[in-house]
């Protein structure tokens, strides 16, 4: 059975996803959105790199989009500075019958976690067309559920879960969002958006709950804290130029608190270029980025991920491999059950189609 599938944006994460639908078995690529006047009337390959037509032209028209009644959008538009917009499109479709797989909005990678504002819209959508949603990536996604329960299934008993992101950023062409976010080239005294309180907390503590919940471990609180590392040399990379004085590095984590401990960490360590916080743990065997689970237990379980083979560069890799979570789960989420689903209710085999 072929599903009609429509692609919600072109951006970073986007032309992967547009690219893997067009060539993926058992998909058809049935809309595009884009909202980019030079984009809007181009074919879809010309979106992605590719150079066969495929008689899909990119529109700006949302409305027209849900009308297809296709059996699938693949949401990765950047949503999280713009949420009432991003929920008016996702209802739409929802409410019309079409499933949605997606890659931000990532409050929804655990909906249980997600606040009532945007949570209640969903499920009454999902209701009206008897639809799923599914949110996923990554990191928030992949790294922090996925990882860790493959690592937990091997050990007796475990004491602390650290899940980590490290990763050299310097190459990652994206100082209008992931930049500014992370506070990189301002001054340490800077709170950007990531950093204020509570935002570490509503993005990541889904993770940490979901890992609870699966543990039966009812958690207390969860902390979030932040350290920044600011360059006394000039750092030049992709990101951005960093002038002495400027945040070139930054560390921050949450953590699921039981009776006064951490049990549940998820740390991220980011930076621009290996020169920046020194001090800071790197990944290993000389790579670029990582990400790690640790589960220190009986017995004590160490996984780590390196995403870039062959020549593909690590951010690049990891912008793919974000959307291909989107992509692979198409099939599994068009079949489940309507509502707010995580991998919790989802078969963890997602790979049908890949070998070809």
């Amino acid at each position: 059975m072929t599903l009609r599938v429509v692609q919600f944006s072109t951006g970073h994460v986007g032309r992967h996803s547009l690219r893997a639908i067009i060539e993926r078995p058992g998909l058809e690529l049935v809309g595009l959105h884009a909202s980019s006047p030079e984009k809007v009337g181009r074919d879809a390959a010309a979106l992605c790199g590719l150079e066969t037509s495929t008689g899909v032209r990119a529109t700006d028209d949302v409305a027209s989009l849900v009308e297809l009644g296709a059996d699938c959008v693949v949401y990765t538009s950047q949503a999280e500075t713009r949420p009432d917009a991003a929920l008016q499109e996702l209802t739409a479709f929802l409410a019309a019958g079409t499933n949605v797989v997606g890659t931000s909005l990532v409050w929804l990678v655990y909906p249980p976690h997600a606040e009532a504002w945007l949570r209640d819209p969903l499920e009454r959508a999902c209701s009206k067309g008897a639809s799923t949603i599914y949110v996923n990536g990554i990191d928030p996604g992949f790294s922090g559920d996925l990882l860790p329960l493959a690592a937990l299934s091997l050990v007796e008993r475990a004491d602390h879960i650290l899940v980590q992101e490290i990763f050299d950023y310097g190459t990652y062409d994206d100082a209008a969002f992931t930049g500014v976010s992370f506070g990189f080239g301002m001054p340490p005294d800077h709170v950007p958006m990531l950093f204020l309180p509570g935002v570490l907390r509503s993005i990541w503590g889904g993770p940490v709950r979901l890992l609870a919940d699966e543990l039966g471990v009812e958690l207390d609180e969860i902390s979030e804290r932040v350290e920044r590392w600011a360059a006394s040399e000039p750092i030049d990379c992709t990101m951005m130029r960093v002038e002495p004085g400027q945040v070139a590095a930054v560390r921050f984590a949450v953590d699921g608190i039981v009776d006064g401990r951490a049990t549940i960490t998820m740390e991220h360590v980011n930076r621009l270029t290996e020169a920046a916080a020194p001090m800071w743990p790197f990944p290993p065997d000389g790579r670029p980025g990582v990400h790690r689970v640790v589960v220190s237990g009986r017995p004590g379980v160490e996984i780590n991920t390196h995403v870039g083979l062959g020549g593909t560069d690590h951010n690049e890799a990891g912008v793919i491999a974000t959307a291909m979570k989107a992509v692979n789960a198409i099939p599994v989420v068009c079949a489940a059950a309507p509502g707010l689903v995580s991998l919790r209710d989802l078969p963890v085999s997602q790979v049908r189609g890949l070998m070809r």
